[in-house]
């Protein structure tokens, strides 16, 4: 089943969608997240997307403007694919390989909740870049609140997936890093979700022996394919990566998980690190990024001038005087 969040007749709304693309709203509704926090979990999600389509219909997707599916409460984004490390580490600060540590667990970063996009919207430059990357992956969404989660008991916590773009400014990126921290300003500008959240019963037959699902992903710059992958190429489940999030602390419904970004050209900087030159050449305004992945759908956005960075000084060499 797919759900989408959409504007129509400047009224924002969230829909169950038909196998012919119709919408069929959910009443009293306005947030996917919301819906998500009100229920228990994938059965209560699929009860109310079958009770929509029993209704008449509203618009047709193609005329309504989509927006992201949800805005999640927190986004974790994982870094689950060897071939992506190995690329981009080359290309961001010259390392070669992947570190060791990395296949001990599956580790992420917290990006920012407060900067998602939808299909079709402009994303702008970030401040003071000129090194601007997509990344391509998909997105698991939290259906019911836990902790300590076992991959078997994760499972039954996650109720969809949907298409996520995590854009990179790598020259800020490689410059922050250099302090020995994840990105920040590098992460910090967008993040595009969509079209849809594909519930999790509807990605079930892709799933192989080991619990990876084998979806197809292509990544277009401008109608040019860049990359290919699958991502069954994951090195851990969305279950395993769950389960990991959950230890020691709390996930709750509407929360986000990143599959990290395929390789194979999932991105720009992987390229750029396995042909020792930016080719293609980094995003810039007017360049437009198609992600497709099979079972969910295609997420278009087109990179559109950004502000100029307020200017703050450089950071002061203190005395270190003391009381």
């Amino acid at each position: 089943m797919r759900f989408a969040t959409y504007t129509y007749e400047h009224e924002t709304r969230v829909a169950v969608v038909a196998d012919d693309d119709t919408l069929h709203p959910l009443p009293g509704t306005r947030g996917l997240a919301e819906v998500i926090a009100a229920g228990s979990g994938l059965p209560d999600l699929l009860a109310l997307g079958r009770a929509a389509l029993d209704t008449p219909p509203g618009p047709h997707v193609s005329e309504v403007r989509l927006r992201a599916p949800l805005q999640p409460p927190s986004v974790r984004d994982f870094v689950a694919f060897e071939e992506h490390v190995e690329g981009v580490r080359r290309s961001v600060d010259g390392a070669v390989g992947v570190p060791e540590q990395w296949y001990a667990a599956p580790t992420y970063y917290f990006s920012n909740p407060h900067a998602v996009y939808g299909p079709g919207d402009d994303i702008p430059m970030p401040p003071g870049s000129a090194v601007l990357d997509f990344e391509l992956e998909v997105a698991a969404v939290v259906g019911r609140e836990g902790r300590d989660l076992t991959p078997a008991e994760a499972r039954e916590h996650l109720i969809g997936y949907t298409v996520f773009n995590d854009w990179s400014a790598r020259d800020l990126q490689s410059a922050e890093m250099k302090v020995g921290l994840g990105p920040c300003k590098g992460k910090d500008t967008a993040t595009t979700l969509g079209p849809y959240l594909v519930t999790a019963d509807a990605l079930d037959p892709y799933r192989d022996e080991e619990g990876l699902l084998r979806l197809a992903l292509t990544a277009e710059v401008n109608g040019e394919v860049v990359g290919k992958d699958l991502l069954s190429n994951m090195s851990w489940t969305f279950e395993e990566m769950l389960a990991y999030a959950s230890r020691g602390t709390r996930v709750v419904p509407g929360d986000l998980l990143g599959s990290g970004t395929c390789g194979n050209g999932g991105c720009l900087a992987e390229l750029w690190g396995v042909r020792g030159e930016q080719t293609p050449p980094p995003l810039k305004p007017g360049d437009t990024v198609s992600l497709t992945v099979e079972g969910i759908g295609t997420l278009t956005n087109t990179v559109v001038p950004g502000v100029a960075p307020v200017a703050l000084p450089a950071g002061r060499r203190r005395p270190r005087e003391r009381p």
